[in-house]
């Protein structure tokens, strides 16, 4: 059996003191009742963010993905690109960043990139990844300012099969689609599987008794 990833297991710790990652039953979109509730909108102070931003920064650091520029597809993708970008300048890359507007403009500079020009290879940074849509839409505009997509920056990898137009369940999970149809690298700071891994270490008493119910749902729903 593996150790357990450590910046994972710090990551999951820091979510949970955070309220970000909260257990009981929530419904998500998809219509299924989950044990556990990860909302990133919730890191929302100074201080969360900068936490939040050293944890991709680390990961992106010791996945060894190799990268020119950042872009962070609008909404959440915004504040991520650009915090991790500062992070990264800490490390010593100091690398562009760039995002997208909703609606094109049609004064000042117009269209609907924003930020350093778009080139060289870019990561597409989000916090999860459910339906692939941001991912697709983010790769068509990178692509059309001539750049290459290279890959995509995950806070947590939810590791559970996606639905199809129908509703029902897929084969793949929403990062299998995007590592196996659209070819690009994903890197998560935690997986479903790290969650549950802190659940069971003791790290925390109060949560243990929600890990049989996250196993459940991994059963069930996972990949």
């Amino acid at each position: 059996m593996n150790a357990p990833d450590a910046l994972a297991q710090e990551f999951v710790k820091f979510s949970v003191e955070a309220g970000v990652l909260r257990f009981g039953e929530f419904r998500t979109k998809a219509g299924r009742l989950s044990p556990y509730f990860f909302n990133a909108g919730l890191f929302n102070d100074g201080a969360r963010l900068g936490r939040l931003a050293s944890f991709y920064a680390r990961r992106l650091v010791a996945s060894g993905l190799e990268f020119d520029m950042l872009f962070g597809p609008a909404y959440k993708g915004i504040t991520l690109a650009a915090a991790i970008a500062i992070e990264l300048a800490r490390e010593g890359r100091n690398l562009p960043f760039a995002y997208n507007r909703k609606e094109a403009k049609d004064h000042g500079e117009g269209g609907t990139l924003v930020g350093a020009p778009v080139a060289g290879r870019v990561l597409i940074v989000d916090d999860v990844i459910s339906a692939g849509t941001s991912v697709r839409e983010s790769i068509a505009m990178i692509r059309a300012a001539g750049a290459t997509p290279c890959g995509v920056a995950i806070a947590l990898d939810r590791q559970e099969k996606a639905t199809d137009a129908d509703g029902r369940d897929a084969e793949l999970s929403a990062v299998q689609s995007v590592r196996s149809q659209l070819g690009l690298d994903v890197v998560a700071i935690a997986t479903l599987a790290d969650l549950l891994a802190y659940l069971r270490s003791g790290a925390d008493p109060a949560l243990e008794q929600y890990a049989p119910a996250v196993q459940a749902y991994r059963e069930r729903y996972g990949v």
